[in-house]
Order: C-alpha cells, then structure tokens, then sequence
C-alpha cells in the first residue's frame, strides 16, 4: 500500500463521514476533531474502517497517533513499511 493510496483512500472515508466537508479544505496537520466537528463515535468508525480496509490492528491506546490527516497516513505508512517514519511502531496485523 502506498501512501498515495492510504491518503485517497483516508479522505474517502472522511468524505463519507463527514459529507458537508469541502475535500480540498481538509488541512493535513490540523486534527480531525477541530476541522470536521465529527464526535468520538465517528473516529471510531474511521479507525475501524482502517482496520477493515487495510487488515492491521490498531490498538486503542494509539488512536490518539490518528489526530490528524497526517498524523494517519504516517501510522499507516509506518505500518506497511514505507520509509517515513523515523520510530517504527509496532505492528499488529489481523489475520
């Protein structure tokens, strides 16, 4: 998976999450809390998403890491082995 393909992939759910939302207005560092006013149960629902579309595990205690556009696309980057992140993180698949 390439980062391209999650960020397209990341904004397609946000699309669907949050449909009043200019796509070309969503800021990439700026969290998903303050720029789509979507609650608790809607970042669940994307985090779960990821899990279903990707088949990785993403522990509760690293949903904080998912903040923001970014912040996602470099977790999962990080996940499937692309060579940004500098602190890998652990991965969990499913199976």
């Amino acid at each position: 998976m390439t980062t391209e393909e999650i960020r397209n992939s990341d904004l397609q759910l946000l699309i669907d999450i949050a449909p009043e939302v200019d796509p070309v207005q969503i800021k990439q560092d700026v969290s998903f809390r303050d720029q789509l006013y979507v609650d608790s149960m809607d970042l669940l629902k994307f985090v779960i998403s990821r899990h279903s579309e990707f088949g990785v595990e993403i522990p509760e205690r690293h949903y904080s890491k998912l903040a923001t556009p970014n912040a996602c696309v470099e977790y999962l980057d990080a996940l499937f082995g692309q060579p940004k992140a500098s602190n890998p993180l652990p991965i969990q698949r499913s199976c």
